[in-house]
């Protein structure tokens, strides 16, 4: 457990998939260009992987600004996807999770820093871990699920005590606090500790303190059973192998770690909670945002239940998630108010992070006026460095000096066999050292790169480079 087209068009994209489903907000409808934009992410996505569907939902400016499906949710027989469907969210589960702590905190009932042991004691040195290590992945405690598949005991229904007698009585991996480490025993241990504190069953406590206030009329426990009829089924592939349906895990092993199905509109009202910090205290959204550090000082890049990142060079909370057949990625950009979630029907395979990668730089463009313009300069410069030349007027003299006889012969034998790219946009831009820089994604089919510039008040470039992007 790990973590539009339409009309003719519809037609020719029938080739790889179904017609798409879609939905907007008319108070937030995206532009058709940026619509057409990411249609082409997801579908791209999943001709490339073979993935047969994947259901998207956009946050912009703090409302839910676009709702598409793409692909078939079911294969036989065949059926469209769309957007009202579910699919599980696998491991995106944990923050829910982790949400239902800070709530039982904010009652008083009990503290991040509190001990394992005070609420599920025997438990190895569980006097010593604290409720935020396991929060955090920091415990200590085995992953009970590393494998990208179902092994034959999870095929079984088992009990969360049952999972903590064979995981969590084991040596610990490593000290409490000194190691960053997956483990979705942590947070059987915290869903224990969730209904223990508040003396009713998990998803009770969810539906009632964050489902019901938020909305979410669409949420399913996929740990008592599996999907039904009306939403996708989740494939699998052996190697390159055709989609065949993926094993239901038994009840039980989904326990607080990956238990939700919703459909994408129901996880992005979370993601706009987030947003406006609308259902916990501001304290706990703190908890939840800020990176937990090693005991040597060193950032683990999670929070609780959350990685904390930055993407684009934009402050991002994410989660990927992943049980039998499905796969998912859910990206919040508080302080841009924005957020792209991702749910495909596939395990083992990264379509939804793929369109959500591809996603995220379209919201985050910026609303300077000069960026098209800009950006086609950019462009236009990338293309005379392909062949060796560039028009010296537009740079300062710094630059001149850098884009010496030899910088021009290496750049046009680096980037001209490249080609013509198929993307060329800006990801992001930011004022340093007087000058404003703007940072630009350019793809190929079998590589990116990223370039960068500086600006000089007086709109001369003090800097062009461009790297192999990581």
């Amino acid at each position: 457990m790990r973590r539009a087209i339409s009309g003719s068009a519809c037609l020719l994209a029938t080739l790889i998939l179904a017609c798409p489903w879609a939905k907007a907000n008319p108070q937030t409808q995206l532009t058709p260009e940026m619509q057409q934009k990411i249609d082409k992410v997801a579908v791209d996505a999943l001709a490339k992987t073979g993935v047969p569907s994947a259901s998207v939902a956009v946050v912009k400016d703090g409302q839910v600004a676009y709702l598409r499906a793409y692909g078939n949710a079911r294969l036989d027989p065949t059926t469209p996807a769309k957007p009202e469907m579910r699919y599980s969210i696998g491991s995106i589960s944990k923050q829910f999770t982790a949400a239902a702590i800070l709530l039982l905190q904010e009652q008083g009932k009990l503290a991040l820093d509190d001990k394992v042991g005070k609420f599920i004691p025997g438990l190895t040195r569980a006097n010593e871990v604290s409720i935020r290590q396991i929060l955090s992945h920091t415990s200590g405690y085995q992953d009970y699920w590393p494998q990208d598949y179902v092994m034959p005991l999870m095929l079984q229904p088992v009990s969360a005590q049952k999972i903590l007698d064979t995981w969590a009585r084991k040596p610990l991996d490593f000290e409490p606090g000194t190691k960053w480490q997956y483990s979705n025993t942590n947070f059987v241990i915290a869903g224990l500790i969730v209904e223990k504190v508040s003396g009713e069953p998990l998803l009770q406590f969810l539906r009632r303190k964050i489902f019901t206030p938020l909305n979410m009329k669409s949420v399913a426990d996929t740990d008592k059973a599996k999907l039904g009829d009306t939403d996708p089924t989740g494939y699998l592939r052996f190697a390159l192998g055709p989609p065949r349906p993926a094993p239901k895990e038994g009840s039980g092993w989904l326990f607080a770690a990956g238990e939700l199905a919703m459909p994408a509109e129901d996880l992005a009202k979370w993601d706009i909670s987030i947003i406006n910090q609308s259902l916990l205290k501001p304290a706990s959204y703190r908890e939840f945002e800020t990176e937990v550090l090693l005991k040597n000082g060193l950032g683990t890049r999670y929070g609780l239940g959350v990685d904390v990142r930055s993407d684009f060079g934009h402050r991002s909370l994410s989660h990927g998630g992943e049980v039998s057949g499905f796969t998912s990625e859910n990206v919040v950009f508080p302080d841009e108010r924005a957020a792209v979630v991702v749910l495909t029907n596939q395990d083992a395979a990264d379509a939804s992070g793929a369109i959500a990668k591809g996603i995220a730089p379209l919201l985050l463009a910026s609303d300077d006026p000069a960026t098209p313009e800009k950006l086609a300069q950019a462009r236009k410069i990338f293309e005379g460095l392909q062949h060796g030349a560039i028009d010296r007027s537009l740079f300062t003299d710094n630059a001149n000096f850098y884009f010496s006889e030899q910088a021009l012969k290496d750049f046009a034998s680096s980037l001209g066999p490249l080609g013509i790219p198929e993307e060329f946009i800006q990801i992001r831009q930011a004022l340093r050292g007087g000058m404003k820089l703007r940072v630009y994604a350019i793809k190929f089919p079998k590589t990116q790169l990223s370039a960068w510039t500086y600006e000089m008040p007086d709109g001369k470039l003090e800097q062009y480079q461009v790297a192999a992007q990581d």
